[in-house]
């Protein structure tokens, strides 16, 4: 069996998230990007933004809690 060339492969779970975080972030490079419209589904980076988003207002939920424990408040 042919092995597809590295611009039809699916992406792999580590460049989705990276591709998540980095455009969360805005520090997307056109040419991620422009892989990700190419090699990558819609839904991959729906469900990688929605937990994304959950781990980092729960971040900000443990930090603020922590911030205001220490100060007694």
């Amino acid at each position: 069996m042919a092995e597809k060339p590295a611009d039809e492969k699916p992406l792999t779970l580590f460049q989705v998230f990276t591709s998540t975080v980095a455009a969360a972030f805005g520090v997307q490079s056109s040419a991620n990007r422009e892989r990700d419209f190419k090699r990558g589904k819609a839904s991959q980076f729906i469900i990688m933004g929605i937990v994304f988003t959950a781990l980092f207002v729960l971040a900000m939920v443990t930090v603020v809690r922590m911030v205001l424990s220490q100060t007694g408040a």
